[in-house]
């Protein structure tokens, strides 16, 4: 069974919310998905602030050592003058001596983010997380600029409808991508098939030895 990890990091709650949009898409497409946060980084006290959905929340919070176990990997953050948040940013950076070793190589990735307006640079938010996924060499998937909701400073707007069933999409089609793309290797993790061309295979050789 193909293996999805929704990762995320949600200051308010808005985040999570739409996280558990897209975990529900791809389980409705036959993925196995777990849900994980990134560690938080400032005080308790700081990060209480503000937070309107803690029960959200409470899942487990991820480790690097994580990340070589999914298929597909989609992550999730605020917007921070239109890039992805501190969290997100430190939990991708402590994971660069395991990526380096090409963990990620080959699987899905897809992103999602949540603005505080209309102009809260989700595009480039989204962009900013796409840009270490393609990095990490993962195939990114999704609609033009992915799931999104916009935040409020004070908890009074919820994820609308269609914001939910957006993500929901994203969370199907990127468990279908990586179910058509990759096969399940004995050690749990995804497996390049052998080119049926010789040739082909001979050539790859030459290039990578």
């Amino acid at each position: 069974m193909t293996k999805v990890l929704v990762l995320y990091y949600s200051a308010f709650g808005y985040v999570a919310v739409v996280a558990n949009a897209i975990a529900e898409g791809a389980r409705a497409a036959g993925a196995e998905v777990d849900i994980k946060r990134v560690p938080e980084i400032a005080s308790a006290a700081t990060a209480a602030e503000g937070s309107y959905f803690h029960a959200v929340q409470e899942v487990p919070v991820a480790k690097v050592e994580d990340l070589g176990n999914y298929d597909a990997i989609i992550v999730g953050s605020p917007t921070r003058f239109g890039r992805l948040s501190a969290p997100v940013a430190a939990f991708l950076e402590q994971a660069s001596e395991p990526l380096s070793r090409g963990i990620l190589n080959g699987k899905v990735g897809g992103a999602f983010a949540s603005p505080t307006s209309r102009n809260g640079g989700h595009e480039t938010a989204s962009m900013s997380i796409i840009t270490n996924l393609l990095y990490c060499g993962m195939i990114v998937v999704g609609p033009p600029y992915s799931a999104a909701t916009i935040a409020d400073a004070v908890g009074q707007r919820h994820p609308s409808a269609l914001d939910l069933e957006g993500a929901r999409q994203q969370g199907r089609l990127i468990a279908q991508t990586a179910q058509r793309l990759w096969g399940r290797g004995e050690s749990g993790t995804a497996a390049l098939e052998p080119s049926a061309d010789p040739e082909a295979a001979e050539t790859i050789e030459a290039i990578i030895p």
